[in-house]
């Protein structure tokens, strides 16, 4: 990974991700092909955000396991912090340690951030969607925290989602779409 910033689209293959969670043992993301994911930045562990967001996510988790969603956490903090925040809240799902910014700067979230009036560097609170191939279909960018799980299982099992139905989106088609009729047929003319 060249640490080079990206800005990734909906339909954009996702760049790999290869980073240590939480136990230290590496995680890859092309580990998870032919399932959804849910990879989730955020800033910094065990902080009112960043925990409110995590905790939603975890009190959801079995909501995303039915709906056959993995969920991978990324911050820039350390596996000793991640594994800390994981006991400290229960987590049920890895948390990936990107001390080395890469992954955060692939996929684009590394920025200009504002705080009290303070500008800095960091991570933005936002999240990915990967389909089954690997390529991304929701975006999710300004997350709020507390509304960030339910938003996502919101627009997954929302009926007719193209999400849902599991097939590329930026190739959707209805099951039954609307039959047109032809010029010829709408004018009342039949051929006899």
């Amino acid at each position: 990974m060249s640490g080079k910033q990206m800005a990734l689209c909906v339909g954009d293959q996702v760049p790999e991700v290869s980073l240590l969670n939480q136990h230290g043992k590496p995680c890859q993301l092309s580990g998870f092909q032919g399932k959804k994911v849910l990879l989730y930045f955020y800033p910094k562990d065990d902080t009112p955000g960043c925990t409110t967001e995590a905790c939603t996510l975890r009190d959801s988790f079995k909501e995303f396991q039915k709906a056959g969603i993995i969920i991978l956490g990324i911050s820039t903090d350390t596996v000793k912090s991640h594994e800390r925040f994981v006991k400290k809240y229960e987590l049920p799902f890895m948390l990936l340690a990107d001390e080395n910014k890469e992954v955060v700067k692939a996929y684009g979230v590394w920025g200009k951030k504002k705080f009290m009036g303070r500008e800095y560097l960091g991570t933005k609170r936002m999240s990915f969607l990967i389909d089954e191939q690997g390529r991304i279909i929701k975006l999710y960018e300004n997350v709020k925290p507390k509304e960030h799980a339910k938003e996502v299982l919101g627009d997954v099992l929302k009926k007719d989602s193209p999400i849902f139905e599991g097939v590329d989106h930026l190739f959707w088609r209805p099951k039954n779409p609307p039959v047109r009729e032809s010029a010829h047929q709408a004018s009342g003319f039949s051929q006899r």
